[in-house]
């Protein structure tokens, strides 16, 4: 978003931010036509990725200036951008989606399960597992996963409901380190590529909320809402980020031929 904002300035980054969701559109449409496995993953993770940071992040930032929503300051520092202040109030958007997947299909999620055998909802309505569709699986799972803890964090960071100080927000932060840890031990044991990318998401975006509230307390340096200070960094990751992948493929390819 950031380098979206420097490359395109204020004059046309809605634009860019539309065209960049169509992108993710368009990504979306060939994994589901392909419907095959990895390929369908990630194109589902980079579609959905799209989605979210061109439609529904920059609607967001959209309605936020044209209301000219302040962002919430503290010692003469932003804290919160606008964008993220009117955010929590999709709340009620977030839960109609979270009570169609937990009364209309068996998810693949553990603890999705967990709760509706407590509840017995799966053996009142036959609950029964989705298709196989990878691409729009990743895509929900990821747009999500993502909504939940946005509306986690900054209802935790809101002082009027709890505050980035409270005990429970020490809980989340030290919690979702724990729960991303147990997540990971189980990411390493799983052999198939594309169901370890659709695993590994749920397991960065939970563990990302530890790293979020750390750079909410001042542990550390956000360096990557400020990439053209240390774009040596970015670029280093991005590399290692793009050699992982490659030999990913690489070890998949290898595999395929060891088998045929």
């Amino acid at each position: 978003m950031i380098i979206m904002e420097i490359i395109f300035g204020h004059a046309y980054i809605y634009h860019a931010a539309v065209i960049l969701g169509i992108v993710g559109l368009i990504l979306i449409v060939w994994g589901v036509i392909i419907n095959k496995e990895t390929a369908s993953t990630f194109l589902g993770l980079f579609g959905g990725l799209f989605i979210w940071t061109g439609w529904i992040e920059f609607a967001y930032v959209y309605y936020a200036n044209r209301f000219n929503v302040a962002p919430l300051m503290e010692n003469g520092e932003v804290v919160t951008k606008p964008e993220y202040l009117i955010m929590p109030s999709s709340i009620g958007f977030w839960a109609i989606l979270m009570m169609f997947y937990f009364l209309s299909s068996r998810s693949g999620c553990k603890f999705f399960n967990w709760f509706q055998k407590k509840l017995k909802v799966r053996n009142a309505v036959k609950l029964q597992p989705t298709s196989h569709n990878f691409t729009m699986t990743t895509m929900m799972e990821l747009i999500a996963l993502l909504w939940t803890f946005y509306l986690v964090l900054l209802f935790s960071y809101d002082s009027n409901f709890l505050g980035d100080r409270h005990p429970v927000t020490y809980i989340i932060a030290f919690g979702t380190l724990l729960w991303s840890g147990f997540l990971f031990l189980k990411l390493l044991k799983i052999q198939k590529m594309g169901y370890a990318i659709r695993y590994a998401i749920p397991t960065v975006i939970i563990f990302w909320n530890f790293v979020e509230i750390l750079g909410r307390w001042n542990v550390f340096r956000e360096i990557w809402v400020e990439p053209g200070e240390y774009w040596l960094e970015m670029l280093l990751i991005f590399t290692v980020f793009v050699i992982l992948v490659v030999i990913g493929f690489i070890g998949k390819r290898k595999s395929k031929i060891s088998q045929s």
